[in-house]
């Protein structure tokens, strides 16, 4: 019996402890730039040179149909903040506010639009609810104003 415990008792007292000490700046740099892509792609399905294209309208209007607004303004809204939106992200600029943007078109996406794509948003919001909850790492804009800020509080 002990030969069958020998497994989890390495893994809860050396693997799991060994995990937990490090970093997850670089996890949260990777979501960041694959959540960013995701975002910043479907935008450019969205437009036709530097203005939005005629099928987004035709989509806004006929297949995603969002209750309580006009389609031509969620055209664009949609369009503007996927492309600001994974800009933040990339950027590690705001990135919980950028995060908390994107989760809120993905509950629009999944409740109205496409609710069948459970699995894909459900993804899509695991990795933004990290970000908005845990930060965007230290590779980031974010921990670079924050060390600034912090250092003219204290100078002041």
């Amino acid at each position: 019996m002990n030969v069958l415990l020998m497994p989890l008792r390495l893994y809860y007292r050396r693997l799991e402890p060994a995990l937990d000490r490090l970093p997850v700046d670089l996890v949260a740099l990777l979501a960041r730039i694959v959540l960013g892509s995701v975002f910043f792609r479907s935008a450019l399905t969205k437009v036709d040179g530097f203005s939005i294209a005629q099928s987004t309208f035709f989509l806004f209007e006929h297949e995603y149909a969002l209750p309580l607004i006009s389609p031509v303004l969620a055209a664009w809204l949609a369009t503007l903040a996927e492309f600001g939106l994974s800009l933040l992200l990339w950027a590690g600029l705001a990135t919980r506010l950028a995060a908390l943007g994107l989760l809120i078109m993905t509950l629009m996406i999944q409740t109205f639009v496409y609710p069948e794509a459970w699995v894909t948003h459900g993804l899509w919001a695991t990795g933004l609810l990290t970000l908005l909850l845990r930060g965007p790492g230290a590779l980031s804009l974010d921990r670079l104003l924050g060390r600034l800020m912090a250092r003219q509080a204290s100078a002041a």
